[in-house]
């Protein structure tokens, strides 16, 4: 699991069975001080995030299949929450960035 920003959306009006009516996102990765990074991901959106937030993904096929709700889903990226703060404590600077 980690922390990422949905940067964009992806419009796909024909795809994979499984896929069909689920909100495809482009997250970008953020680093340990909650930067945004140039890693980019489409996730699957499960929770009704939107561009700008701050979203927790999963990019496991077994934790995939189990928050989507299908056996053999066509994705191993789920955005799964959506952040409303991080605390960096263990990083040592005990600040909290919202976003």
């Amino acid at each position: 699991m980690f922390a990422a920003e949905v940067i964009g959306t992806v419009v796909a009006t024909q795809k994979q069975e499984g896929l069909s009516g689920r909100k495809l996102l482009i997250v970008r990765k953020l680093d340990p001080d909650g930067e945004i990074t140039d890693d980019e991901l489409v996730a699957v959106d499960t929770v009704g995030a939107g561009v700008g937030e701050r979203v927790l993904v999963l990019a496991e096929g077994g934790s995939a299949s189990m928050t989507m709700g299908v056996k053999k889903p066509p994705t191993n990226v789920v955005i799964v929450g959506i952040i409303d703060a991080m605390s960096f404590e263990s990083y040592g600077r005990g600040q909290q960035k919202g976003h």
